[in-house]
């Protein structure tokens, strides 16, 4: 009995790897029961055609290429390269710059407008302070405008001190952009 069962399996997996491995059969579409149209792909043949594809857009991903494809979503991103378009009011950076003069400089990026300065007394004032300025749109107003201001000791500047800064930053690049249009 043992014996029986025993050629029963090997028969069984003998004729089940044989079938195997001549990779035809009903699925594949090669049985010859149902021919294939010429000039139709089979899926064995489109599924290799995926793999090789995926394999093409991740090594162009991978080496830093974009894909040449677009469509209509494209218009609504913004895909432009950050370290090619510069977005910052040059009057407003400069101006930056000169009113804080009396604080260190330890960070500039005029790509992202931002500007982080180290701890300074200003002139005839008492209390150290530590800057970071943003400028966040091309446009000299206002809105193009933020400074965060902050004590050694990390207490609150008063609102009104910001605002003074803010507005004497814009003034003077108000200022910067009358005389550049004077020249």
């Amino acid at each position: 009995m043992f014996f029986h069962r025993l050629a029963r399996v090997v028969i069984f997996s003998g004729l089940v790897g044989g079938l195997a491995a001549c990779g035809g059969g009903f699925a594949s579409g090669d049985s010859g029961l149902f021919r294939r149209t010429p000039g139709i792909p089979s899926e064995r043949q489109l599924d290799q055609k995926a793999r090789a594809d995926a394999q093409r857009a991740a090594l162009a991903r991978s080496a830093g290429e974009e894909e040449q494809g677009s469509t209509i979503w494209d218009l609504f991103g913004n895909r432009d390269d950050p370290n090619t378009t510069v977005e910052v009011n040059k009057y407003l950076w400069q101006a930056s710059l000169e009113i804080l003069n009396f604080l260190p400089v330890e960070s500039v990026d005029p790509f992202t407008g931002v500007i982080s300065t180290g701890y300074g007394t200003p002139p005839g004032g008492g209390r150290a302070y530590r800057a970071t300025v943003y400028v966040q749109d091309p446009a000299l107003d206002a809105r193009s405008l933020r400074v965060a201001l902050q004590t050694r000791g990390g207490g609150a500047v008063a609102t009104e001190t910001a605002r003074s800064i803010e507005d004497a930053i814009l003034t003077r690049a108000r200022q910067l952009r009358i005389r550049d249009s004077k020249l």
